[in-house]
């Protein structure tokens, strides 16, 4: 219970100063990260756990309603991930989990008006020469538009 309340009341911040900086003057991020176990990593993970946090990332409102975004700036999130499960998996099983979290959860609440987009590469463990080389044009194609 004291951890949570330390999030909220602050928690000593000076470590990341520079990530928070660049965080609220960005206007775009590129995201690159495995998928596991159909979620971010821990350390991305803790990423937007310390740097997208209170004060920094949206604002609680006194009320406890809903919280207010605060980066103004980001206009645009574009993020690449790995997975070793096939699409259908991801899509119909459980239904984008990564891509729900990330647009909806974090996005949506602390800056609703940058886009967002997510390339998977499924199957990953598996990936042969031209599969590579065709993803490899996916992710040129894609950072071309940003």
């Amino acid at each position: 219970m004291s951890e949570r309340a330390g999030y909220y009341g602050g928690y000593d911040k000076s470590a990341l100063e520079n990530e928070i900086a660049d965080l609220q003057w960005a206007e775009s991020i590129i995201l690159v990260f495995p998928t596991w176990w159909f979620g971010p990593p821990a350390i991305l993970k803790g990423w937007f756990d310390r740097v997208w946090a209170p004060g920094i990332a949206y604002e609680h409102a006194s009320d406890l309603g809903p919280i207010k975004p605060r980066l103004s700036s980001l206009r645009k999130v574009l993020a690449f991930t790995t997975l070793g499960s096939p699409w259908w998996v991801d899509y119909f099983i459980l239904r984008r989990p990564v891509r729900r979290v990330l647009k909806t959860a974090i996005l949506a609440a602390c800056a609703p008006r940058a886009s967002f987009r997510l390339i998977s590469f499924y199957r990953a463990e598996r990936i042969e020469g031209s599969l590579a080389e065709k993803w490899m044009c996916r992710v040129r194609a894609a950072i071309d538009v940003l």
